[in-house]
């Protein structure tokens, strides 16, 4: 990889919008890191192949906090002009009291506690003016929420925007950009065929959204057109 070039490391990267924003930011000329969970061979690995060197793929289970720290130490030396998490799972839409504790658990520590312990992990691997962001949905807003469904979904994405602004109360004094994205209603295995967006209109504004915020230290709650979601 070209150390002139601008770098980023994209958490979940094998597929739909993680693959969208690999790719991408390869066509904006930057060099990538992505993540994959496992060995098995993925779309990540297509780009990779013609990538010319660009992009370069890591082994992760989020959820596992000791490949989290493997991946952090891999990456001491690296210096990343973006970290960016993208991680969801949903198991249905479900009345909160018919979710099995199990299943609770589950999408709570995907959606939720392991992104965050993937920023806090990797957060020194970001330059001082660099950006640090995340996949939410303004499904997580509880402002929007105004007719129900997807209860455990939309309970996961608010505690990934609760945990999120306790991080940027914590680092106050950062000059890092801290961003929480929502890419729209968009068809991919958790969006549905019927949602809006494909991955191709939703991901370009997506990345534009993060490079207009460059710069702009703070916590930043904004869908892929740019416009600010309410909490």
């Amino acid at each position: 990889m070209d150390d002139t070039r601008k770098t980023a490391i994209i958490i979940g990267a094998s597929r739909t919008l993680g693959l969208g924003l690999v790719a991408e930011y390869l066509r904006r000329d930057w060099d990538v890191i992505g993540t994959v969970r496992g060995s098995r061979r993925t779309g990540l690995h297509d780009l990779a192949e013609a990538s010319g060197g660009q992009l370069a793929i890591e082994s992760l289970e989020m959820t596992d906090s000791e490949q989290i720290s493997a991946l952090r130490d891999r990456l001491a030396r690296r210096t990343f002009d973006l970290l960016f998490v993208n991680a969801a799972i949903t198991r249905g839409d479900i009345p909160i009291g018919e979710i099995p504790t199990d299943m609770f658990a589950e999408v709570m520590i995907t959606n939720a506690l392991s992104p965050m312990r993937a920023i806090e992990a990797l957060r020194p691997l970001v330059a001082p003016a660099g950006t640090i962001g995340v996949m939410s949905s303004d499904q997580g807003s509880i402002t929007l929420n105004t007719e129900g469904g997807q209860d455990l979904y939309r309970a996961s994405k608010s505690a990934l925007n609760q945990l999120m602004r306790c991080y940027a109360a914590r680092h106050a004094e950062d000059t890092q950009t801290l961003l929480l994205m929502d890419p729209g209603w968009v068809r991919t295995e958790l969006g549905g065929p019927d949602a809006d967006l494909s991955v191709e209109e939703s991901v370009p504004g997506v990345v534009e959204t993060i490079e207009r915020h460059h710069g702009q230290p703070g916590l930043h709650f904004l869908d892929y057109q740019g416009q600010i979601v309410p909490w």
